[in-house]
């Protein structure tokens, strides 16, 4: 990069000013890695110290049978393939339970577009759930699963989110959003919700009260331009809703042959390659310093690694999701070695190792519990520590 540029954007960032487009894609341009994690520390220290959040939560999903075949999808099965399944309700319950006694705050569910599931399962498993498990928070769905719901109810999103929020649910999820722009979206994406109905439901969830987050695939056939271009987008809508909590960026996962069926489902993986972890953090950099009206940036642990995770808080990243515990869309696709599972204690000293200070939240961001700061560097040299694959 231009010297002259790169002294112009420092100091806009240190200036509190807000990034352009131009300016986004000169920042992907840059190959200072440490500059840019230095910028993005710095609009995350100044947004939220050196606190670094997590959660208690369960994903749960209760269907991989999905009428559509997105290209970078693993987790999608057709009716009758073998390992294609749908959890009964109080299997669903059964599952959330199981956590009862690690204080969960949250269940996060996500599902395939069933053909022939019917509109009233949804609403009935929330209840169920919120029955089962009355102080958990549910996030769950995402603004393509509830315009699915619209085709498949023939009722408006306004009264699906009315009675699902009758039902118990807090959030929507961020999911569906990939990638914005057409370019590329025509390319990876086979449903029907796009940026304008994505944008429409979210929107209209933020005027319910909600806070939603957002999420971005990156990793596979798109330029950082398509990256700016979608921070931009959701920039655009924060400004008129202030409804999103987080920035979520997801790493595209290459398939493995799946040793229930021996297929590969993931049909752009001969042409392309997955982000490595300085473009992760690059991502997360640039990310933070474009999305200067979302308070949270998130790093979901599950799709770049412990070690990558840990590095990420010193690029923007304030927040490591949560305990997990089963996420079948990615671990469907990747065996890259990610655990299944983090426990609290694990999330802490994860947090810890880092030099941060742990912050336990809720689903809307509401403190549950502040955890000690970070042992010093000399504290921790003192004694073997635990090394993070």
């Amino acid at each position: 990069m231009d010297a002259g540029l790169k002294r112009e954007l420092e100091a806009k960032v240190y200036a509190g000013e807000r990034l352009t487009r131009e300016d986004g894609v000169a920042l992907y341009d840059s190959d200072d890695l440490a500059w840019l994690g230095r910028l993005a520390h710095h609009k995350r220290t100044e947004l939220n110290g050196d606190r670094v959040m997590f959660n208690v939560n369960r994903h749960l999903n209760l269907t991989n049978v999905c009428s559509a075949s997105c290209a970078y999808c693993s987790f999608q099965r057709k009716p009758g393939e073998k390992d294609a399944y749908t959890m009964r309700i109080d299997e669903a319950v059964r599952k959330a339970k199981e956590m009862e006694d690690e204080q969960l705050t949250e269940l996060h569910i996500v599902n395939g577009l069933h053909p022939t599931l019917p509109w009233r399962y949804y609403p009935k498993v929330l209840r169920e759930l919120k029955a089962a498990l009355p102080n958990v928070k549910l996030k769950c769905f995402t603004a393509t699963e509830v315009q699915w719901f619209e085709k498949i109810s023939g009722l408006s999103a306004d009264e699906i989110l009315d009675e699902l929020m009758d039902a118990g649910l807090e959030s929507l999820t961020g999911g569906g959003a990939e990638i914005f722009d057409w370019e590329v979206r025509q390319h990876i994406v086979d449903h029907a919700c796009h940026w304008e109905d994505w944008s429409r439901i979210h929107a209209l969830a933020h005027s319910k009260g909600m806070k939603t987050p957002a999420t971005m695939l990156y990793g596979h056939i798109e330029e950082p331009r398509h990256r700016v271009d979608h921070v931009l987008r959701l920039r655009e809508l924060q400004d008129e809703t202030n409804g999103f909590a987080v920035f979520i960026p997801l790493r595209y996962q290459h398939d493995f042959v799946d040793s229930a069926d021996g297929k590969i489902r993931n049909k752009i993986q001969a042409r392309t390659t997955m982000a490595s972890p300085a473009e992760s953090l690059k991502t997360f950099a640039v990310s933070r310093l474009l999305f200067d009206n979302v308070p949270h940036l998130k790093n979901f642990w599950v799709m770049h690694g412990l070690s990558v995770a840990q590095l990420s808080l010193n690029f923007g990243v304030d927040d490591l999701d949560g305990s997990v515990v089963e996420y079948k869309i990615t671990h469907d696709a990747d065996s890259y070695g990610t655990p299944s599972t983090m426990h609290r204690d694990d999330l802490l000293h994860l947090i810890w190792d880092a030099g941060f200070q742990p912050v336990e939240r809720d689903t809307r961001y509401n403190v549950v519990r502040e955890y000690d700061k970070a042992p010093s560097l000399a504290e921790r040299r003192a004694e073997p520590q635990q090394v993070w694959a």
